[in-house]
């Protein structure tokens, strides 16, 4: 049975977001060159390209909305890249390259992915690796320690690490939902299991605080015990888990801040930048000046002023968004997200075998709450974190590997379609 015709189509309109954008920007800057017109032709052409090599490898009934709506994610990307950053627009294009062809990859190695189970501990290793490399090597780039540098490449490990965390954590847990769920005793007022069946859990909690101390890495550090937590969840249907871990993670928070004055001054901004606008709360005040200047309609592509704001490519991506697009521009990216989101979750709760469930679901648990915390703090609804705005910010690391991560949901929906 083919691909969809309805699912071609819904790429190219979600390709034409893209193309449209990016010729846009290009005749408004009078910047049209050989560069510029290959990847819109490309962009047109390459998202269908890589469904067809996925029809030719027999896979025949994934979910047809999951890289429609990528696509369009990274198309918003793109253009705001050659808006924001030309110099950086054949860099990213050429990583939006290497990411569909990852997607493709870790697509079809991920059709076993019952078998991925057998190597959880090996999981887990690779992925607390990953983040203690950044720990003991990390370079500061932008106020944290969440780079590392081998030679020319400059790469985020914990972009690649959650992925690994995730599988380790859908294995650990499918096996042992059951000693979750019903071999508990209460503590106070928190049912829980042996302490011994919950340590992953607790060591991951400790080494979420050491990210938070020695990288000065909120994002990160709320990413990955918030992953933990709700798999947790997930599994065991406990609640208490869900609040015993946000008690441990307030407590822990409460005391860094006391002790360590960067955990503060992130704190103190948070609360009121306007204390010094110029200097520390420079970011934030800029991106509230932009969001607040974009309206509803935006000021149009290359006629606001987004880039005052420092970084404004990676971590504040979605001010320079709701500036020149307006409430509509940043409404949409987020109904995307949320389409995204529920397609994974959708695929999670349709799944038949107990690792499958928690792997996907795992993977749109990670994906919505990167979302959520790169654009909480852009709003100052919460404290400004490090992490990028998937698909969108520029980066070769997040965007290669959350290509990967949607393979892996890719490949969990069509196992399930045609187990179904």
């Amino acid at each position: 049975m083919p691909a969809s015709h309805s699912e071609y189509k819904l790429l190219i309109i979600a390709s034409l977001i893209g193309v449209i954008g990016i010729l846009a920007v290009s005749i408004a800057t009078r910047s049209v060159n050989i560069t510029v017109l290959t990847v819109t032709a490309s962009l047109l052409f390459l998202p269908s390209l890589v469904r067809y090599i996925l029809t030719k490898i027999d896979y025949n009934n994934p979910d047809p909305l999951l890289l429609p709506l990528t696509i369009a994610l990274a198309g918003f990307g793109l253009v705001m890249i050659l808006r924001l950053k030309p110099n950086l627009f054949p860099m990213q294009s050429t990583w939006l390259a290497i990411g569909l062809i990852c997607f493709v990859i870790s697509a079809k190695v991920f059709r076993n992915l019952e078998k991925i189970a057998q190597y959880k501990y090996l999981c887990g290793i690779i992925g607390i690796s990953l983040l203690m490399t950044a720990i003991l090597f990390g370079v500061d780039i932008g106020g944290n320690k969440n780079w590392v540098i081998l030679g020319p490449v400059r790469f985020q490990p914990s972009e690649f690490a959650k992925i690994f965390i995730v599988l380790f954590l859908a294995a650990y847990l499918a096996e042992r939902y059951e000693l979750l769920a019903f071999a508990t005793k209460r503590y106070g007022p928190f049912d829980l299991p042996h302490p011994r069946f919950i340590a992953p859990l607790i060591a991951i909690w400790g080494l979420a605080m050491v990210m938070f101390v020695l990288q000065r890495d909120l994002g990160s550090a709320l990413l990955f015990f918030g992953v933990t937590i709700l798999m947790a969840y997930m599994a065991s249907g406990k609640l208490s888990y869900v609040i015993l871990g946000l008690t441990l993670f307030l407590l822990g928070s409460a005391i860094c801040y006391k002790l360590y004055p960067h955990v503060g001054v992130r704190v103190d901004i948070w609360l009121n930048p306007w204390s010094d606008p110029s200097g520390k709360g420079f970011q934030i005040v800029q991106s509230l000046f932009a969001l607040g200047s974009g309206g509803v309609m935006g000021s149009g592509l290359t006629y606001g002023f987004p880039d005052l704001i420092p970084e404004v490519h990676t971590d504040f991506i979605f001010a320079a968004i709701g500036e020149e697009l307006g409430l509509l521009g940043t409404s949409s990216i987020l109904l995307l997200y949320m389409a995204l989101i529920y397609r994974a979750f959708k695929i999670s709760l349709i799944c038949q075998k107990p690792f499958s469930t928690l792997v996907a679901g795992g993977l749109a648990v990670a994906t919505g709450l990167q979302v959520f915390l790169i654009i909480g703090g852009v709003t100052k609804f919460f404290p400004l974190t490090g992490i990028t705005l998937p698909f969108i910010s520029y980066g070769g690391s997040s965007m290669v590997a959350n290509f990967i991560l949607l393979g892996i949901l890719y490949a969990i929906s069509e196992t399930r379609a045609k187990n179904a």
